[in-house]
């Protein structure tokens, strides 16, 4: 055996492996989950599959920003979670691809009604109520009342006490000013964001970080999705969770198919994986205490009963239109957030 056919063989070998991991399946994942939950989808798809993720958590308002900017040039292949507002205008915007998975018939109706809203160009995965959480420490401290309503939180008292992101990067946000529309009217929903804002002292770019500010004692009050204050409970932090009691609106987090995914089998291996009731279950254990979409999965104890909040008929297909959500957020931006506080 001759010295020059060693040399090829292994060259032919080195060309081999290094062929193999330029092909190995990958997948580009944006989040818009807590990170921890980010990073144990993304850690547990690759476990199970062997694909390798690369993930990006941002909020659902960047994140949808982000695809409306890569559009001629996608660079994601699956948006995982974030509310449903941001999934539904990507999907009107032709941003996302059209599938439906073969566990559709476990899942919840308003998760299936989620997707036939979007033309099956998004799903739902898990569902929240928009309340607030307040720091009772703080609360006592300052001879505060507890808050109970949202017309508390306008009160003179609670100045410079409360935080909310900001509705232009936060689906959470978003949300809460989509309902408070739905919930007074826009004349009055608006007259009530701009009271508010005389009592913020400052928008976020999370939906999340108001209430963990709270935890902290940074802020008296967040405005925010009640699973997200529970889990501040849950992790030891004086915060009290409140569903407010003139009613409240409410998301539908999502999950969508980037439109020209470059790993686009994958995406639909994770599409299916996420929506099993044994991947949903898990959720728990990174004390993220969502509403599943699947109806097997199980749900902590500690989790918000939506059956005893008050909710709104919140309209998914007017707010989550890209005409209406661009109208709004207009209207915050030149009617809200350019008062003074």
């Amino acid at each position: 055996m001759n010295r020059s056919w060693l040399i090829s063989a292994a060259a032919a070998a080195l060309l081999a492996v290094g062929s193999a991991g330029a092909y190995a399946a990958s997948l580009t994942m944006y989040c818009g989950a807590d990170e921890a939950w980010c990073q144990q989808m993304a850690r547990g798809f690759e476990d199970q599959t062997g694909i390798t993720v690369d993930m990006t958590r941002k909020s659902a308002g960047e994140i949808y920003a982000q695809l409306k900017a890569e559009a001629d040039n996608p660079k994601g292949d699956i948006w995982w979670a974030g509310t449903g507002d941001p999934h539904l205008q990507a999907a009107e915007e032709g941003l996302t691809e059209e599938y439906t998975s073969p566990l559709m018939s476990e899942l919840h109706d308003w998760a299936i009604k989620q997707a036939e809203t979007g033309r099956h160009r998004t799903v739902g995965i898990y569902s929240g109520a928009l309340g607030f959480g307040y720091n009772k420490d703080l609360l006592a401290k300052n001879g505060l009342p507890e808050p109970k309503c949202w017309a508390d939180l306008v009160k003179p008292e609670y100045k410079g006490q409360i935080q909310i992101a900001n509705p232009n990067s936060s689906g959470t946000a978003y949300t809460m000013l989509a309902t408070m529309v739905q919930l007074m009217g826009e004349e009055k929903g608006f007259e009530y964001m701009k009271a508010l804002h005389k009592n913020v002292n400052q928008y976020t770019k999370s939906g999340s970080a108001p209430i963990k500010a709270a935890g902290l004692g940074e802020t008296t009050i967040g405005v925010v999705f009640m699973h997200d204050s529970v889990a501040q409970t849950v992790a030891g932090f004086p915060i009290v969770t409140v569903a407010p009691c003139e009613g409240t609106g409410y998301e539908i987090g999502s999950m969508s198919i980037i439109k020209g995914a470059r790993h686009l089998d994958e995406a639909k291996k994770f599409y299916d994986w996420a929506l099993r009731a044994d991947v949903q279950s898990k959720a728990q254990e990174v004390k993220s205490f969502q509403l599943p979409s699947n109806k097997a999965a199980k749900q902590s104890d500690a989790a918000p009963d939506l059956s005893t909040i008050k909710l709104i008929a919140y309209d998914f297909k007017k707010y989550g239109s890209s005409e209406e959500r661009k109208r709004l957020l207009k209207k915050w931006d030149d009617e809200v957030a350019s008062l003074p506080q």
